[in-house]
């Protein structure tokens, strides 16, 4: 639903909704504001992000868990790089993301995969090609954003289930912003991201993501000795 300049995504017990860029890009910046669901969200899912397509595809998620009232949002990222993914961080939010508008992005170049929240970096996935690791650089992706029932897993879990009396749970969107490469089978292109400046985080930047990480995050792949008794080797 569209109100103006506002984009409204609505769930309820019988479907949920979403919405997918017209084109595909190869390396950029896509920025998004979205203001999340509010009250008694648990068990649902608001997700951002860029995929490409096919059993091989390479992805960037921004996965908003949802939440009984009155506890933090937990944002849960993952990268896939030629079909694997596996690699989710997990991060309280440090801000209530569903009483205001706060800007989510992806920051995509040769060198590495920076997300953002309201500037703040807060997960960097670095060209770790030299260690064997996939890198997503050759593969489009389009920019997508949905909102579904995932309450098998999302809150606590998957112990706290969606009370669908609160439907319908809604999202809302506003300032749309990629600037990136516009794919075509000719494309070739380079801008600002591939400038030196870019390729890796500033200190002050660096500073931004220690804190979020000692303050804020909850699961972390490369410490989950359980699930990789040797550690992936882009954790090294």
């Amino acid at each position: 639903m569209s109100q103006g300049e506002l984009l409204q995504l609505k769930l309820d017990n019988i479907s949920g909704a979403g919405f997918a860029s017209k084109s595909t890009y190869i390396f950029g910046k896509a920025n998004v504001q979205i203001k999340l669901v509010p009250g008694d969200s648990a068990g649902t899912v608001t997700a951002f992000y860029m995929s490409s397509q096919g059993d091989q595809h390479d992805e960037f998620d921004f996965e908003f868990l949802g939440n009984t009232s009155g506890e933090p949002y937990a944002v849960q990222t993952n990268v896939y790089s030629k079909g694997v993914g596996n690699r989710e961080q997990r991060i309280f939010l440090w801000f209530d993301p569903t009483t205001d508008f706060h800007s989510y992005s992806f920051l995509w170049n040769r060198q590495q995969v920076v997300f953002f929240v309201d500037d703040v970096p807060v997960r960097i996935f670095s060209n770790n090609e030299k260690r064997g690791v996939p890198f997503p650089q050759t593969q489009p992706m389009g920019v997508y954003s949905s909102i579904w029932n995932a309450d098998d897993w999302a809150t606590q879990g998957g112990l706290v289930k969606t009370d669908w009396s609160h439907a319908p749970f809604i999202s809302t969107y506003k300032n749309f912003s990629i600037d990136a490469c516009q794919y075509s089978s000719k494309t070739n292109c380079s801008s600002w991201w591939d400038q030196p400046v870019y390729a890796s985080l500033n200190a002050k930047q660096r500073l931004k993501l220690k804190w979020v990480h000692e303050k804020y995050m909850t699961y972390d792949y490369c410490k989950d000795s359980v699930r990789f008794p040797t550690p992936p080797p882009e954790c090294a």
